[in-house]
């Protein structure tokens, strides 16, 4: 009898559930959960305010690198000036400091270099998004809309890299800045050397006071000559070199490649240098009349001038 009832017992007991069959039994009306693709989608006014944060925070970068491009500077005209005071406080001051300073000059030279390019990468962010993502807030039907600037920015932080070179660094920063400072150092040490400890009766006289140790003063002339003809010319050469895009330039074309490239008439308009309202002027000139890869002027339909606010469009 016992044997019969444990075997009905063992006969009724509940078959085991699967994972699947409880899911469906508990929540029959459940939705499937989201993709990780939908889960990551942002509201426009999620994403509008991580631009903004995100602007404020490359701006903030620009600035600090920025301030250390001074700094440089800062650097190279005390210790021109500290040199310049010096030498020429005395007539038994030697000559000499004059060219190592030259020197010391270079070396700022080259750091500041490398500082801008540091500071061309967050610049050249925040020229992406103030081109691809503001203007087209400020006047959307007259700046057709472009996607690219996303996709480039995505790429530029998933692998960031320098956007202008070595070169074009530190030309611009000759031409701004240092140029003057290795004229000014030349023309002292020239004329330190004239009129210490009396103004020089001749050239021979002249060369005979250049005289560094067991250095003849030919020698020191020439090197010096030949130092600051290279400065001049490395500044003269790599004017045409225009990759820099958080200057005050037109919208550069974006592409894959991780240089960014500028457009062929704003390298051909960049071969003598010009004031930066000139420069703008013609480029505003340019804009409307080039082609539809950088025209940020103007639709198939109507036309408005950069210096116009979008209430004065004509239509």
């Amino acid at each position: 009898m016992i044997s019969s009832i444990s075997g009905e017992r063992n006969t009724g007991r509940l078959r085991p559930v699967s994972s699947s069959s409880l899911h469906e039994t508990v929540a029959p009306d459940r939705q499937p959960a989201p993709s990780p693709d939908m889960a990551r989608k942002l509201s426009p006014a999620e994403f509008n305010m991580a631009m903004v944060h995100f602007y404020r925070g490359e701006v903030q970068r620009s600035n600090t690198w920025r301030s250390r491009l001074d700094n440089t500077t800062y650097w190279a005209v005390i210790t021109a000036g500290a040199t310049l005071s010096f030498a020429f406080s005395s007539s038994n001051s030697p000559h000499f400091v004059i060219p190592i300073n030259s020197l010391l000059v270079a070396v700022f030279l080259v750091m500041e270099a490398r500082r801008y390019r540091y500071y061309e990468i967050w610049s050249s962010r925040v020229r992406v998004i103030e081109t691809g993502y503001f203007a087209q807030m400020l006047a959307p039907e007259s700046v057709p809309r472009d996607q690219e600037w996303a996709s480039h920015l995505a790429a530029d932080l998933l692998t960031p890299h320098f956007t202008i070179s070595v070169w074009e660094a530190l030309g611009r920063r000759l031409r701004r800045n240092y140029i003057y400072i290795f004229l000014l150092l030349a023309l002292s040490w020239n004329l330190k050397v004239y009129l210490h400890p009396a103004p020089a009766l001749n050239f021979d006289e002249f060369l005979q006071r250049a005289t560094v140790g067991l250095v003849p003063g030919w020698i020191v002339f020439i090197v010096g000559f030949v130092f600051n003809a290279t400065l001049f010319i490395f500044a003269v050469s790599t004017i045409r070199l225009r990759e820099a895009t958080g200057e005050v330039l037109p919208r550069h074309e974006f592409s894959l490649h991780p240089l960014q490239r500028v457009t062929s008439w704003t390298r051909a308009a960049s071969s003598v240098p010009r004031a930066t309202v000139r420069r703008a002027k013609r480029a505003r000139q340019r804009l409307r009349g080039s082609s539809a890869k950088i025209d940020i002027t103007q639709t198939p339909d109507r036309r408005i001038h950069v210096s116009e606010t979008p209430d004065r469009v004509k239509k």
